[in-house]
């Protein structure tokens, strides 16, 4: 396993081995048409909950609690973009994000 930054592990879009998503509510997308950007979770009252680096192919993950939450991209010039995701225990919430 490669590591980035502060030794996360590598964004992929395949999960990483040993999650067990009978017990996890995945948050996963690909973000397009921009270069460096950041993925920013909010909660459903819009609180930051975190924020991760998309990799250069464009893949951020979280891993959060059932229920509704808002993914902020985060792009260079100033471009943000908001999509709004339910988080169901056992699934991955997958998006498909162009900015």
């Amino acid at each position: 396993m490669t590591v980035q930054g502060c030794a996360a592990p590598e964004q992929t879009v395949a999960l990483p081995a040993g999650i067990d998503l009978s017990t996890q509510a995945v948050i996963q997308g690909v973000v397009t048409g921009t270069g460096t950007a950041y993925a920013r979770l909010l909660d459903h009252t819009g609180e930051f909950t975190g924020e991760v680096v998309v990799s250069d192919e464009g893949i951020f993950r979280f891993f959060a609690a059932p229920g509704d939450w808002t993914v902020r991209i985060i792009a260079g010039g100033g471009v943000t973009k908001d999509v709004a995701v339910e988080a169901r225990l056992g699934e991955v919430s997958q998006l498909q994000v162009a900015v």
